[in-house]
């Protein structure tokens, strides 16, 4: 098959955040770890090009996956592969991205990020194959994806032994022992010791750094983010009150607070009365404003970013993590003040 490759601006070998906003281009030969790839696969799959773009660009501009498709698709190749982005969130979702895209315009489409990175979810239903934590293990990771990629060519499907993550099939079979039986020697083996002994692992949603301190706070660009689904009166984005599928931004100008009536709170898991008589309890603008008179902090950012955090996926929510992080970065924000209900 003929095979495009998609990379970020660091693995395309242009730059690093600095060169985070270029748009996307094309290179008709193998580049960075997709030299390795194309020596993998031999000489029954060709790399025709790769394909790359700019992290911030790619994750946070809504259009960036159609105009990467484009490039893909006149190429002439038959294949994506996206990655490895290993656990970049701004690089595994737009990997996601591309993935599903490039699968939904017909191609053989595959992806390569960690299992928890926020991109997964992206991909559906392009498969994903897991990759390690870093780069440092890009020899091993460029090993499973090529397997991957042979496999596919073939027509066959990913299992969870070729590294496939995501949702697998349930499959009945019989147990050796009926569920008393494995009960009572589940309970004796916790008891002997193995705290972790299960029959049902439970899902690990990972840990995040907290970022060190601002040097200086009375020089710094703040912004105000929420998910507690406060959107002025009249919800005009339609943020939903449970199982948010967006977020949304707002313009705070130069409003001194957040008055009676001029927003509301649609969260749906608590009770916003009390919130809506005075919606500086969910964004503090007015306590915000006074730091910054104060000299306290250096000024505010001109917008808030808001979701709905009740009920939404844990998947969903890293992804606009990322999204909000790539974009007050590329603004200058240096400290976000999120609130949460």
């Amino acid at each position: 098959m003929k095979v495009v490759h998609y990379v970020n601006q660091f693995f395309a070998g242009v730059g690093g955040e600095e060169k985070a906003t270029v748009g996307p281009e094309v290179r008709e030969a193998p580049t960075g770890p997709g030299r390795k790839l194309a020596s993998l696969l031999g000489d029954e799959h060709q790399i025709v090009a790769t394909v790359f773009c700019g992290d911030d660009y790619a994750a946070s501009n809504d259009a960036a996956p159609a105009e990467i498709l484009e490039l893909i698709k006149a190429t002439g190749a038959e294949m994506l592969v996206s990655g490895p982005a290993f656990t970049s969130g701004r690089y595994g979702i737009a990997c996601g991205r591309v993935a599903a895209a490039a699968h939904k315009a017909g191609l053989v489409a595959l992806a390569a990020m960690h299992a928890e990175n926020p991109g997964v979810a992206e991909a559906a239903p392009a498969p994903v194959v897991a990759t390690g934590l870093t780069a440092r293990e890009m020899g091993a990771t460029l090993e499973k994806v090529a397997l991957a990629v042979k496999k596919l060519a073939s027509g066959q499907t990913l299992t969870p032994e070729d590294g496939l993550v995501g949702s697998i099939p349930r499959r009945n079979r019989l147990a050796e022992s009926n569920a008393a039986a494995r009960a009572v020697d589940l309970a004796l083996t916790r008891l002997a010791g193995d705290r972790s002994a299960t029959e049902i692992p439970m899902p690990d949603f990972g840990a995040v750094a907290p970022a060190g301190p601002v040097t200086d706070p009375s020089k710094a660009l703040i912004a105000l983010l929420t998910e507690g689904g406060l959107v002025p009166a009249g919800n005009p984005g339609r943020l939903e009150s449970a199982r948010a599928t967006k977020w949304l931004r707002y313009p705070l100008e130069e409003l001194p607070g957040l008055e009676e009536g001029s927003h509301v709170s649609v969260h749906g898991g608590f009770s916003t009365v009390v919130a809506n008589e005075n919606p500086n309890r969910i964004l503090p603008l007015d306590v915000a404003r006074e730091l910054k008179d104060e000299g306290a902090i250096g000024s505010l950012y001109a917008e808030y970013f808001v979701t709905t955090g009740n009920g939404t996926s844990v998947a969903d929510g890293a992804r606009y993590g990322v999204e909000w992080a790539a974009e007050l970065r590329k603004q200058g924000v240096q400290a976000a003040i999120l609130t949460s209900t």
